[in-house]
């Protein structure tokens, strides 16, 4: 079998669907590895390092397409699939409910496509999971790019001069990002404080030191997930983050609902009361943006407040983010392969294939796609 690595053609994404540690293992499920040249030149991997590895350098993919029988990226889906055999396997981020075109066109294309955003929240979809994998980075780095634009010092510091006291960083989220953040804001000496409105976020907060803040309210959800909350919880809310907010030096927002455009949380209120100098990073600026005011791709500046709307974050440490989605990735295939036959192998009973196939044998498969076009 042959395995094609793309080159991704974003012009933010630096990441790449495999490095070269991971090519014996490759090897061992008699995969030939064919990488796309240059795929992994903004990740520090050149292709002489893949070479050394094992896999075969490729200039022009348009020549090879016919005979690849599975294809991945990091989120790269614009390639030409009419040059593809018939029924090739494609892994990627594939943002599915917000790409629903793209998706349609795979599949009348007899593409099948694996969104590796659907993966279930179970056990063994653990080693799979690049949203978790990605998003950890994603929460460090966001702390790394506030503290870059700020200021002002971090941690507490007291001098012959006097006192400097310590930033107060304020998550908006709870989920991987948001304690990442936490954690990595915390090492650096801050003030944090977190909100969520899963209940199950409080203890996980408290346990990395950080205050939790929560609306007064009967309405809680325990889901792995947030959810959309009802209009009364939404306005204590509103009026908590209110409260809260003007007296950050910094707010990291990452709250998302799988499959709906992101929650505004900041109000361009809540930003003019926010000090001169403050920042605001919003993880979720792809997703239209946790702040009302964010413009994705871009660092504006209001009233002194500075807000950050990378639609990236993972691919700004693209060394080690694509490290851990190039192991994803492996650990997904293997589901995908007869390791006696050394041959493809899809199990549409297996829940984990099941969630993350979309496209199928020339139809729309996932059936929460198919549910929400309906």
């Amino acid at each position: 079998m042959k395995l094609l690595v793309l080159k991704e053609t974003h012009q933010t994404e630096n990441r790449v669907a495999l490095t070269p540690d991971l090519l014996s293992k490759y090897q061992k499920l008699d995969l030939e590895i064919f990488v796309e040249s240059q795929a992994g030149e903004k990740s520090s991997i050149s292709d002489a390092d893949f070479e050394k590895s094992g896999a075969k350098i490729i200039a022009d993919i348009s020549q090879i397409l016919p005979e690849i029988d599975i294809i991945i990226s990091v989120q790269r889906a614009d390639l030409d699939f009419s040059k593809t055999k018939a029924g090739v396997v494609f892994i990627a981020l594939l943002n599915p409910f917000f790409q629903k075109e793209k998706i349609a066109e795979l599949a009348q294309k007899n593409i099948s496509a694996f969104a590796l955003e659907l993966l279930p929240r179970i056990t063994r979809a653990q080693t799979m999971d690049t949203l978790s994998s990605q998003s950890n980075l994603a929460g460090y780095r966001a702390v790394i790019d506030a503290v870059y634009e700020m200021q002002k010092a971090v941690p507490m510091m007291m001098t012959a001069a006097g006192t400097i006291s310590a930033a107060k960083f304020m998550i908006l989220g709870a989920g991987v990002a948001g304690l990442q953040a936490i954690a990595t804001a915390k090492r650096l000496g801050a003030i944090v404080s977190a909100f969520d409105v899963r209940t199950a976020a409080k203890e996980q907060v408290q346990s990395l030191g950080a205050k939790f803040i929560e609306v007064k309210s009967e309405e809680k959800t325990d889901s792995v997930y947030a959810k959309e909350m009802s209009d009364e919880y939404k306005k204590l809310q509103q009026q908590l983050l209110a409260d809260t907010i003007k007296n950050q030096d910094v707010v990291i927002s990452t709250a998302l609902i799988p499959g709906r455009k992101a929650p505004i949380l900041i109000t361009k209120e809540m930003v003019s009361s926010m000090k001169s100098g403050s920042i605001i990073i919003d993880l979720a600026a792809v997703n239209g943006g946790n702040c009302e005011l964010t413009q994705v791709g871009k660092i504006i500046e209001i009233a002194g407040v500075k807000i950050i709307g990378h639609e990236n974050f993972p691919s700004r440490v693209a060394s080690d983010a694509s490290k851990l989605f190039a192991k994803n990735i492996f650990n997904f295939l293997e589901l995908l392969i007869d390791k006696e036959k050394k041959s493809l192998s899809i199990n549409l009973e297996d829940e984990i294939i099941k969630a993350t196939l979309v496209a199928h044998q020339n139809r729309v498969t996932n059936e929460s796609l198919n549910n929400q076009a309906k």
